[in-house]
């Protein structure tokens, strides 16, 4: 049954991808001949109405949590940043380019010569997207196992097990959208997750480690905005709690149920502690922790206050129980796709659509 669930939702992928790809080749014929303001936002309106109707298409926690993040988040801000002639969207990219821009969390860097290559960390990371799949597509079905298991844990297993886990599901996402976009443009993608558990400062793990295209599109569409008129303190606190009410939304398409703002108040804490450390920082001659510190307090901030009022929230919405049968229909899903690809007896490509 949840293998079926999970084919389901494949198809309905393949109707959305379709819907987004015509929707951004409107917006990019329609960007290309308004002005920047407010007819050419009008003209796009009705797209972000569409970005935060797509969730809906599908059944699953796992394809209404990452369509949310793609399109309703990140997608909904290029489009507002498009609107005011900014980028990263430039209606004079190919087409191809602009859709896959628009739609998935990437920031494209042009190919570099062989010579350059060599010693261009991103080509690095290109070369070790499909380890990272390998990895993690190993691992998580060791953490779906383990989360059977969760009622025996105490609380800093459990707080460990859900890291991992979300840790390895972001590096495969990032990870098959990097390959994708090797393979279809031939171009390479920033890194989405800069090890994000060398991390010294909070400053370092949110603005330059973690999930980098939340940032990068922060920085632009609020932060910089709200600095140039209330300082940097101001700039850092607007934008996590504009990260926390995105949350908020992330996590209403995933559980249907109202927000309780415990995620927008765990993004609002690490703002001000952001803030008060880049307050800190300002002043040279002030004690600062050496990194062999900085790195576990880091760290234990992290998961502490995310244990204290990030993954409550989860747990209290059975999101962890609803993501722990979705990965192993998933599991499942996979199993019987290698087997058929194996050529084992009794299987058929439509075994895989039952």
């Amino acid at each position: 049954m949840a293998a079926a669930l999970m084919v389901s939702e494949l198809v309905s992928l393949l109707k959305v991808s379709a819907a987004v790809w015509a929707a951004m080749s409107y917006v990019r014929v329609a960007s290309a001949f308004i002005r920047p303001g407010a007819a050419r936002l009008g003209a796009l309106l009705p797209v972000v109405a569409l970005f935060y109707a797509i969730p809906f298409a599908f059944s699953t926690t796992m394809f209404r949590g990452i369509s949310a993040f793609f399109l309703c988040w990140l997608g909904t801000f290029k489009l507002l940043l498009l609107a005011a002639g900014r980028g990263p969207l430039d209606p004079f990219l190919s087409l191809p380019h602009f859709v896959l821009s628009a739609s998935l969390p990437v920031k494209f860097q042009q190919p570099t010569s062989s010579k350059a290559k060599k010693q261009d960390p991103t080509s690095a990371h290109s070369r070790y997207a499909v380890a990272k799949i390998l990895i993690s597509g190993t691992v998580i079905p060791f953490i779906v196992y383990a989360f059977q298991f969760k009622h025996a844990m105490d609380q800093w297993q459990l707080l460990l097990t859900y890291t991992v886990g979300i840790c390895l599901s972001l590096e495969l996402v990032l990870a098959s959208v990097r390959t994708l976009i090797h393979g279809v443009l031939g171009m390479e993608m920033e890194p989405q997750v800069n090890r994000p558990y060398l991390a010294s400062s909070l400053g370092d793990f949110w603005g330059r480690r973690w999930n980098l295209m939340v940032p990068a599109i922060l920085r632009p569409s609020v932060y910089g905005p709200v600095r140039a008129r209330f300082g940097v303190a101001a700039g850092v606190l607007v934008s996590f709690l504009v990260s926390g009410l995105m949350h908020e939304v992330i996590f209403y398409y995933m559980m249907w149920q109202p927000p309780s703002g415990e995620v927008t108040a765990f993004f609002v804490l690490h703002g001000a502690c952001t803030a008060a450390e880049g307050w800190w920082a300002r002043h040279a001659g002030w004690w600062r922790p050496p990194r062999v510190v900085a790195v576990p307090l880091t760290l234990a901030f992290v998961g502490g206050t995310g244990f204290w009022m990030f993954f409550p929230v989860m747990i209290r919405g059975g999101l962890d129980e609803l993501v722990l049968h979705e990965w192993q229909g998933f599991v499942v899903l996979m199993e019987e796709a290698g087997r058929w690809l194996a050529g084992a007896k009794g299987q058929t490509v439509s075994s895989l659509f039952r």
